[in-house]
């Protein structure tokens, strides 16, 4: 995510009075919408106790039991949708389709996956002892206390709930901080939970600025989930690192596509078009970069402008639409910086390209062409409705240019070749690699999710994200009870140390005792 985004100001109206009040503005009328409370460090600090005395209680609940209780919220969500994607329409100005899709839907289906399958994947499992065969390993998963999660603006329903989901099931409580830009979405989201008979305090919600975030971090918890930039995520680490939290970083993303020779064009293409504009292309694994082999180029880039140029802009809240608002007004600044450069170094527009005049915040879908990594739009996140293009001429200088950046979220690979598909994608440095389609993993809850480079750290969803929520155990037990004076334990003699020594030499070596025992058991 931009970096911008956790630094700036918000969508308000200088001329209104200022107040200890976030205040949410439509960004295609500009409406109010309504306003949260700003927390002090006080507030945050006892909403986390609270959490924490809930968390008591719900962490001695058997896990189906918690599984239960969580699909009773999974109804509620779903009895409450239509509500929910008109205040997501409204309020980050995303159309209704993937207001319902890409956020309603994720999160039901999140809390199915996992309260289906939390059993299997934390229970307890035995570990073969290869030497000590007298004692049993035991592996076990505790819950860590209170998790601390600090959502971004671009999904505000389905990715602090996808943490929060993940941390409840595992017996944590959760305490999300919305990003300022988005608050009510949250605040709606806390109220379903209350008023479904969840434990109210195991999940809360602090508001606020900056200083509400460093309020949570200081609080208390005992592990951060942070989604946004790649400069706020440093600074979240560093205030992690300083007080022994763990924490688990999504940042930025630069997704590059890579178009190869033998590509089905109409399938690429479209690909392009949903994978670059969906969301106005406000999201982490956004098509953000295409190389087209020089083969399939020209008909490539003609057939994406042709698509781009039949989506339907319009105001997500009363119509149903394709392109919708940019949530943030910083991005369409930084869109227009990146047009701008790459103009100026050669690069052809070839649709959109400017502010959608009948809309306070919206920005055309548009594609770039001739573009080069001497272009910013290249090699900087945009986090906006822009798809440049550049020409590549093999499939090794693809893979080195997708490489060439110090992001490394998601990448996309285009090829009719099921083997040359999965060769480039296990060349390509990034966390997740998709073949032949765009967007999809980030909704797959069997998957775990997260970045190499400067795209953070840590891994969210699949068994991977469900037990980084835990404490890993280690029990130690008898299998077979020995005689209280042990062998090895004192006293010390030499004897005992050349029979040692003499024992060690006979099981280590090569065809010794180890190798057999390992068959045998």
């Amino acid at each position: 995510m931009n970096e911008a985004v956790e630094t700036s100001g918000l969508r308000a109206d200088p001329s209104a009075p200022k107040r200890n009040v976030i205040q949410s503005f439509a960004p295609i009328t500009g409406e109010l919408l309504g306003e949260v409370p700003v927390m002090a460090a006080e507030q945050v600090k006892d909403v986390v106790s609270r959490a924490r005395r809930a968390q008591e209680l719900w962490a001695v609940r058997p896990i189906a039991d918690r599984c239960q209780a969580l699909l009773v919220y999974r109804d509620a969500i779903l009895d409450h949708s239509e509500e929910l994607c008109d205040l997501l329409a409204r309020e980050t100005g995303k159309p209704r389709h993937e207001a319902l899709l890409h956020e309603v839907m994720i999160v039901a289906d999140l809390i199915t996956y996992f309260a289906n399958e939390a059993p299997r994947i934390l229970a307890s499992e035995e570990r073969s002892v290869h030497l000590l065969k007298y004692r049993k390993s035991i592996v076990s998963y505790a819950p860590r206390g209170v998790v601390g999660v600090i959502g971004p603006w671009n999904f505000p329903l389905q990715l602090p709930l996808r943490d929060v989901i993940a941390a409840v099931v595992a017996g944590n409580a959760a305490v999300v901080k919305p990003s300022e830009v988005t608050p009510l979405i949250m605040a709606r989201a806390k109220a379903l939970w209350d008023e479904c008979g969840m434990p109210e305090d195991l999940l809360g919600v602090v508001t606020g600025l900056g200083a509400t975030g460093a309020a949570l971090l200081d609080s208390g918890i005992n592990l951060c989930v942070f989604t946004g930039s790649v400069g706020t995520g440093k600074r979240v680490a560093a205030a992690c690192g300083e007080r022994l939290i763990p924490c688990i970083l999504e940042l930025g993303g630069k997704a590059p596509l890579i178009a190869c020779a033998d590509c089905d064009v109409e399938r690429t293409a479209r690909a392009i078009v949903n994978g670059g504009f969906a969301n106005s292309g406000q999201i982490c694994i956004s098509v953000e970069r295409v190389y087209a082999h020089r083969d399939i180029h020209d008909r490539l880039v003609d057939r994406v402008v042709e698509l781009t140029r039949e989506l339907r802009s319009g105001d997500p809240s009363k119509e149903f639409c394709d392109i919708g608002g940019v949530t943030f007004e910083h991005q369409i600044d930084v869109a227009e910086k990146h047009i701008a450069d790459a103009v100026t170094k050669g690069a052809r527009v070839r649709c959109g390209g400017k502010r959608i005049a009948k809309a306070k915040m919206a920005f055309e879908p548009t594609v770039i062409d001739g573009c080069d990594h001497t272009c910013t739009v290249m090699t900087e996140e945009i986090f906006g409705p822009i798809v440049p293009i550049m020409t590549v001429s093999s499939e090794e200088e693809a893979i080195q240019l997708a490489n060439a950046s110090h992001l490394g979220l998601n990448a996309y690979v285009f090829t009719e070749s099921d083997a040359r598909g999965r060769r480039i994608a296990e060349r390509i440095e990034a966390g997740s690699v998709v073949v032949n389609d765009v967007l999809i993993n980030g909704g797959m809850p069997e998957a775990p999710f997260g970045g190499m480079k400067q795209s953070g750290y840590g891994r969210v969803m699949g068994e991977e994200g469900l037990r980084a929520m835990c404490h890993v155990r280690h029990l130690c037990l008898d299998r077979v009870k020995l005689p209280a004076k042990s062998p090895i334990g004192f006293p010390y003699t030499e004897t005992t140390y050349r029979w040692f020594q003499k024992g060690i030499r006979a099981m280590f070596r090569s065809g010794g005792v180890i190798k057999r025992l390992s068959q045998l058991f």
